[in-house]
């Protein structure tokens, strides 16, 4: 869902940056191929994501989420040369589909992709992290966070997608709707944790950065 007028959505992905001819494979492959393509981050936030990392150039990331690997190409664009990339998905049935895509970028010695419960794993890595992009399962929100948030580095930075759930965050809330609820909860804990400064951006699904104080 876009929260801008068509019009105003479109001049906007016209004047920045395009992605990657790399990503814009991973693109139409994954329309092609992968079954609810809708989770691809796409350019225009694709190129958000890059665009952040840049500017924090991180040492290390942590991606909740990996599905086709798509935004973690675009968050290893930032990264410094001798960073890591952890990257962690429970769909071992695309883990192929990616390694082909990180295997043929710059970065195929950096990205580390993990199989499994992020849950279980998130607790294993002894690195702190830089940038972290939580784009999983909703109603692990404020799990993740929890697990992550003593493992970021001063001025680190969290990003959390689909935060306004297709507008479902403003309308009633239907009690049988999970995600929603999870969505609310989560929201209301990063506007008010001291431990960081949140701006939540109407970019496509919604996107919020966290700054750790």
């Amino acid at each position: 869902m876009n929260f801008l007028p068509e019009a105003i959505d479109q001049y906007a992905v016209d004047h920045s940056q395009q992605e990657p001819q790399l990503l814009q494979q991973l693109n139409k492959e994954t329309w092609q191929k992968v079954l609810n393509p809708r989770m691809l981050s796409g350019a225009f936030q694709g190129r958000i994501l890059a665009m952040i990392s840049k500017l924090i150039q991180p040492l290390t990331i942590l991606e909740i989420g990996t599905y086709t690997g798509y935004s973690a190409l675009c968050l290893a664009e930032g990264i410094q040369k001798d960073g890591t990339l952890y990257t962690i998905d429970k769909n071992e049935e695309l883990e192929a589909f990616s390694k082909v895509y990180f295997d043929k970028s710059n970065y195929k010695n950096q990205i580390k992709p993990i199989i499994g419960n992020a849950l279980e794993i998130i607790p294993t890595i002894e690195a702190k992290f830089d940038l972290v992009f939580i784009d999983a399962d909703k109603t692990n929100y404020t799990n993740y966070f929890n697990l992550i948030i003593d493992k970021m580095n001063k001025n680190g930075v969290i990003l959390s997608d689909n935060v306004l759930w297709s507008g479902k965050v403003v309308e009633a809330l239907d009690p049988k709707d999970a995600d929603t609820k999870a969505l609310l909860e989560y929201n209301k804990l990063l506007n008010n944790d001291p431990r960081i400064e949140t701006v939540l951006l109407p970019i496509r699904d919604g996107l919020t950065i966290s700054r750790v104080i």
